[in-house]
């Protein structure tokens, strides 16, 4: 079972208040039939208050993504693709005879290929198939003139039509090293390469252009894979065509943006995410974990009772501009929770269409409005957008969810050849007459860990004052094991560890326990600063560096905030500019649903923090997209 996740499938342990019970059938999108374990009494339980069923005692420890070094997230990546087919199978379909050709076609042992399926069904994270140790620790990258040959050979020998096994280009390499009197790589490090490979490149190279494109091309108006539920979800981000204004004096401040995820095969959105603030990777991000995290408490929130039963990872994420996911902590956290991450092809129609005719559909709707642009200037005419504008951001949020839980998942769909999208999604996953269902996705439980995944980071060191990210001070107890640590692999450098932080509040950082794995909420050292988001930081600084300060410390930053929210308040005539840097502030307070600190073990009360650090008002100022 995966880390922090229960699954719903028939068998299956889990726990309904303190009880044991055993999955004995779904029930429906939001129930199950299950068997108490001590009394066999049969009863119907809500899948919205199941939890694991986790061994007394046991506790899985994971690995931190950013402790992972490249190389061995390969290889970690390498073993995940070997024994992917042998996952898809059920036990009874699982037999010897094909765990034996998958091994032999990877040259392991079998027993080899057992452990590996054992180790990630336990977990089902990638990172669970990462080596323990490492043999070659502490070495130093290969050599530009190995890399050079291995290059050459797979591309002059593997890459070819006599399609020779990875021992025999591994001889190449080894013979032609020798020649040049150049280390031999690992046999290891030229699987990682091959496994970076392609399967459309490698089809290409030896069979031909054709050949990869016959298999590899989708017939025209299909989208590839999308078969079932979460098998595939597009998103996008779009403006939105409204003009919303701030809560206080309801005067117009500006256009939102929308971020969607959308399930191709039913046409269910998934998630969204609605900010005053650009689109990039933190709304991607948002984004993606409304998409796989229930939704039950976010609806109660909302006071909406239409269901909303979209849960659970999507195996494909698909994009038509993928930057926000390029070299990011986003792609690697997809990796890890095996979200794969497509591009969609220019000029390839048949790949797209499904979210852009989803924001049409909306917009639409939105036309409908007070205060709306209209998709153009032309459509628009003489409507004061401005001057009718009504809605705060927190109402168009809520509109928004309305109308997609109570009318555009009930509403018959064109791409669904008339049927609503929450008919096919409960059909693609209870089944049909016609075709078996796909069965309840597993509920992610642990959503601290799963939204932690999908922040950004920096790497600091730990001094006798604590941490510092952006001139600002942490400290808590937790981090005095670690003060003055040394770099293993290089005594002359101090150590760094993993702060994650949340641009939207910076008053808490989350640092890494190499040791424990654990995460150590992490307070501003003086815990009487008000929280403040990175863009307003980021402004504060450079109000001062426009007002010559050439040193810039935490006491002038903070007072800088200060003087800036002193004279917003102070405004009889507040402005658009201001209104909606007020607005985006709200907007983060609202949207950010808590992360929880990680339990810490204590006796000092001193940098205890409130159990809601959003209950502290925060007014926004100069603010710009984070980068």
């Amino acid at each position: 079972m995966a880390l922090g996740e229960i699954k719903l499938i028939p068998g299956y342990t889990v726990l309904y208040q303190g009880k044991q019970y055993v999955i004995l059938d779904i029930a429906g999108l939001d129930a199950v039939i299950a068997k108490e374990a001590v009394s066999g009494k049969t009863e119907r339980l809500p899948v919205n208050q199941l939890m694991p069923d986790l061994v007394v005692g046991k506790k899985v420890v994971r690995q931190d993504l950013l402790t992972v070094k490249d190389e061995d997230w390969l290889e970690a990546r390498q073993r995940f693709e070997q024994i992917r087919p042998l996952l898809m199978l059920s036990g009874g379909n699982r037999t010897k005879e094909k765990v034996k050709r998958v091994a032999e076609e990877n040259e392991v042992n079998t027993a080899t290929i057992y452990r590996w399926i054992s180790a990630y069904e336990k977990t089902e994270l990638v990172s669970s198939l990462l080596r323990s140790t490492r043999k070659d620790a502490g070495s130093s990258r290969l050599d530009p003139e190995v890399e050079k040959v291995m290059r050459e050979v797979i591309e002059n020998e593997y890459l070819t039509e006599e399609q020779p096994s990875p021992s025999d280009v591994w001889d190449s390499i080894k013979e032609r090293c020798l020649k040049l009197k150049l280390p031999t790589p690992h046999q290891n490090t030229l699987r990682n390469r091959i496994a970076l490979l392609s399967e459309e490149k490698k089809l290409e190279k030896r069979k031909g252009k054709k050949a990869a494109k016959e298999k590899f091309t989708p017939h025209k108006g299909s989208f590839p894979g999308a078969d079932y539920p979460l098998a595939v979800e597009q998103i996008d981000h779009t403006p939105m065509d409204v003009i919303v204004v701030d809560d206080q004096d309801r005067k117009p401040i500006g256009r939102p943006y929308l971020t969607l995820a959308i399930d191709v095969h039913s046409k269910m959105v998934g998630g969204y995410y609605i900010s005053l603030d650009p689109p990039g990777a933190l709304s991607t991000g948002l984004c993606i974990t409304h998409a796989v995290l229930p939704k039950d408490q976010w609806l109660a929130k909302m006071d909406i009772s239409t269901p909303w039963p979209v849960w659970g990872r999507m195996r494909v994420i698909h994009t038509d501009n993928a930057k926000e996911f390029r070299g990011t902590m986003l792609s690697k956290a997809c990796d890890e929770h095996n979200i794969q991450l497509e591009q969609r092809p220019k000029g390839e129609p048949q790949y797209g269409g499904h979210i852009e005719r989803s924001f049409r559909t909306y917009m639409s709707k939105v036309h409908t409005l007070p205060g709306t642009t209209r998709s153009n200037v032309q459509d628009k005419g003489e409507y004061d957008s401005e001057g009718n504008a009504c809605m705060t951001l927190a109402a168009l949020e809520k509109w928004f969810a309305i109308f997609i839980v109570e009318y555009y998942h009930q509403k018959p769909h064109k791409g669904n050849n008339g049927v609503p999208p929450i008919v096919v999604w409960e059909r693609g996953i209870l089944g049909s007459e016609d075709s078996p269902g796909v069965g309840l996705p597993s509920r992610i439980t642990d959503e601290t860990k799963f939204k932690l995944d999908f922040l950004p980071f920096e790497m600091r060191t730990i001094q006798e004052y604590g941490v510092v990210i952006e001139d600002i001070y942490y400290y808590h107890p937790a981090l005095q094991p670690w003060m003055h640590a040394i770099d293993p692999d290089d005594i002359k450098r101090k150590r760094k560890f993993i702060c994650r932080y949340d641009p939207r509040d910076l008053s808490t950082i989350y640092f890494l326990d190499p040791d424990t794995k654990e995460y150590a909420a992490i307070p501003y050292r003086d815990i009487t600063r008000p929280p403040i988001s990175i863009w307003e930081l980021r402004a504060a600084k450079k109000q001062l560096a426009d007002e010559g300060y050439t040193v810039i410390n935490e006491e002038l930053i903070f007072g800088a905030v200060r003087k800036m929210k002193d004279i917003v308040s102070s405004e009889k005539a507040i402005t658009k500019k201001v209104r909606k840097q007020q607005a985006r502030s709200k907007g983060w307070k609202k949207s950010k649903e808590h992360i929880p600190p990680p339990a810490q073990e204590t006796n000092d009360t001193s940098s205890a923090v409130d159990d809601d650090i959003f209950s502290k008002p925060i007014t926004a100022f100069d603010i710009q997209e984070a980068s």
